[in-house]
């Protein structure tokens, strides 16, 4: 049996997997069936104990203290579906997880083989999660952890997936359909206090994208985009903020002439201030309440695709944290012209989508390098820029300086 640990998955052996979540409360346990952008098809696309039976994906309430199980057969899941995530609920109303912690069990579900568990680290407000999810990877199926917290509870999740949920009737109710207001635009949600932005530096390159107009930054809108060192990119799609959960993937190659490099990948978020609210690595996995998350320490590089990966929750981040800035230190002191390749990437954490990538494509014989940095605009949107400034630290506690002034 393999132990999880946030943003890490594995191949999964069997076409019929079942995921067990337990807690010492009673959960409410779900399954939904998303396509590639990320939403259910329909609500018939939502497995829970009142519709126990979708395409491929079943839902069985536990016995006798037992917690409730998703089954998944990947054979009978429909082509255009991508993922299945596993969620979980508290039972008791204005309960949350602070002091509870669920447990994902994933094994055969057939032979009842364990292949992995995962605990979600540091919880605190959340009523609701995304556990884990079983998904489809170039005609292969994998699972991976996730432990992405909610705080408005299985509703606030299956809206964020597409599904529809009634809501309750307004009392005495008595405006006519003629009569009611027009929806509010879309934006940020009413009562959101975005905080003063923070000082900025000019830009020392011109926009991200050569193609990109005079006029305005480059967005989302025309997909990935690749940055250069000091280019820009507004994390806007369709004329509007991302702010869903975002994932940076760093990787790097083993050093030259064959050695192992052990790097490890942090984040640090700052206030408007410029000062160090909290910092997010290897040895510290959760910060701000479960709304950073890092996979865990990887000590050679080996391995194809992301080394390391931080998952941000953007809309999850307490107001007060205004800039993240991204980073990578080669705690075995190798400078980092030993290493072949260091690069960087953003993903929708929810769909997989490669939104942004840096490829360093020069290096300096030091043992830090800040490779990204996202900066939270008034408007309440994010902005990454490409950085590529090395620095002399082998650890992200003598990041923390050269990265708030880099703001």
């Amino acid at each position: 049996m393999t132990a999880m640990t946030p943003g890490s998955n594995l191949p999964l052996p069997v076409a019929r997997v079942a995921v067990d979540v337990t807690a010492p409360v009673r959960l409410d346990v779900s399954g939904l069936l998303l396509t590639a952008n990320g939403k259910v098809r329909s609500d018939d696309d939502f497995v829970f104990y009142n519709q126990p039976a979708g395409p491929g994906v079943t839902h069985r309430a536990g016995t006798a203290g037992a917690g409730d199980t998703i089954t998944v057969d990947t054979a009978a899941v429909p082509a255009d579906i991508e993922k299945i995530v596993v969620t979980a609920s508290l039972d008791a109303p204005g309960a949350t997880f602070a002091g509870t912690e669920p447990t994902a069990t994933v094994r055969g579900a057939d032979d009842g083989a364990v292949i992995a568990a995962f605990t979600p680290p540091r919880l605190g407000n959340e009523t609701a999660l995304v556990v884990v999810e079983v998904y489809r990877r170039n005609g292969a199926w994998k699972v991976r952890a996730v432990g992405q917290g909610y705080a408005n509870g299985l509703a606030g999740i299956a809206t964020d997936f597409g599904v529809s949920v009634e809501e309750p009737a307004a009392p005495a109710a008595t405006t006519t359909a003629a009569q009611a207001p027009p929806p509010p635009p879309s934006g940020p949600p009413a009562g959101f206090q975005p905080p003063p932005p923070m000082p900025t530096a000019p830009p020392a390159a011109p926009p991200a994208a050569a193609a990109a107009p005079a006029t305005g930054k480059v967005n989302l809108d025309k997909g990935r985009v690749s940055l250069q060192k000091n280019q820009t990119v507004s994390l806007v799609k369709g004329g509007r903020p991302v702010l869903s959960s975002v994932r940076m993937g760093l990787g790097w190659e083993p050093a030259f002439r064959g050695k192992d490099i052990d790097l490890d990948a942090s984040v640090i978020a700052f206030g408007v201030d410029r000062k160090k609210i909290d910092a997010c690595f290897f040895g510290k996995l959760a910060i701000l309440n479960g709304a950073i998350q890092h996979s865990g320490d990887n000590l050679t590089g080996e391995g194809g695709g992301d080394d390391e990966s931080i998952t941000v929750h953007l809309g999850g981040l307490p107001t007060e944290v205004t800039g993240l800035v991204f980073t990578v230190n080669s705690f075995s002191g190798q400078k980092f012209t030993d290493v072949a390749k260091a690069y960087c990437r953003l993903l929708d954490a929810q769909t997989g989508e490669e939104l942004v990538r840096f490829d360093l494509t020069h290096a300096e014989p030091r043992t830090g390098v800040m490779m990204a940095k996202m900066i939270k605009q008034f408007s309440g949107e994010w902005e990454m820029t490409a950085m590529g400034e090395y620095v002399d630290s082998r650890t992200v506690r003598g990041m923390a300086k050269p990265a708030g002034k880099a703001l």
